[in-house]
């Protein structure tokens, strides 16, 4: 059997795995499924239609597969998919999502989401994330593999954080953030290639040095056209997938709007949000 503590409320129609851990006062909504080896400590709530995965570590006040704080959203069905092996912190809300959005939220494996962090309706966020403390992410937000967020950062509606990018603590996002790069400030801008970040994530030296040099041409250059910089990055560093994924997200976040490649695909009656990308 589960081991569920006694004071903990669950829905006859959840599933929990014998493996799973139930803390005391924790409650389980309907249709909610948790994956062997999750730990929920204690006042835990999932509202409803959630999968968890296994190995989670979930702590006290979280509140996840609630309803979307969005005024479009009427009672819908709608889910929450979270991966294996997070950490979910204290006070964290991730919400189901939208039928505007896919109609689900969903947060990959091996992340870990910090105290207070609000991730909203229809985010996609990949694996091996860090979202530190009071992190907002809002609708429609997607955050690739190996993304860091520090703390207090606002994170726009629709907009992308790339692959292995940093954002520093009280950033506001307003525009997508090129992958690999450190950006910081109101709003939030390019400073440096995050080297540490890449070395984690197992690029080698001669491509980390590619993307510093694509960085320095890009945004600390001579005032040559960003677009004439690219295509000669792209001819000398065909071979470095990570220089051509950095060109391929500015000119994505160019030809959208407001600096979003994903704000494009917004209408004014009917929203049809892509699952997110996960990369490697």
């Amino acid at each position: 059997m589960p081991r569920i503590h006694p004071t903990a409320i669950i829905d006859p129609s959840a599933t929990i795995h014998d493996a799973a851990v139930l803390g005391p006062f924790c409650v389980i909504g309907p249709e909610v499924v948790i994956g062997s080896g999750t730990v929920l400590l204690d006042h835990v709530t999932i509202q409803q239609l959630t999968t968890i995965g296994e190995g989670c570590r979930i702590y006290p006040y979280a509140v996840l597969g609630a309803d979307p704080q969005d005024r479009k959203f009427h009672g819908e069905r709608s889910t929450c998919e979270i991966g294996d092996r997070n950490i979910i912190r204290e006070h964290v809300t991730i919400h189901r999502g939208t039928s505007g959005g896919g109609g689900v939220t969903r947060v990959g494996s091996d992340n870990l989401v910090m105290v207070a962090a609000h991730i909203a309706h229809d985010c996609d966020v990949g694996d091996d994330v860090t979202i530190a403390n009071q992190v907002m992410l809002a609708g429609h937000v997607i955050v690739e593999d190996g993304a860091s967020i520090g703390g207090g950062v606002g994170v726009h509606h629709y907009a992308t954080i790339g692959t292995c990018a940093f954002v520093g603590g009280l950033a506001r996002c307003s525009k997508d953030v090129p992958p690999f790069l450190i950006v910081e400030g109101r709003p939030a801008e390019p400073r440096a290639v995050n080297v540490i970040g890449m070395a984690r994530r197992g690029y080698t030296q001669d491509h980390i040095e590619a993307v510093k040099e694509a960085y320095r041409r890009l945004f600390r250059g001579n005032g040559a056209p960003m677009a004439t910089a690219m295509e000669a990055l792209r001819l000398e560093h065909h071979d470095v997938p990570a220089v051509l994924d950095l060109c391929d997200s500015l000119v994505a976040a160019a030809a959208g709007c407001h600096g979003r490649a994903r704000e494009r695909i917004r209408s004014d009656d009917k929203w049809a949000v892509p699952a997110g990308p996960r990369n490697a």
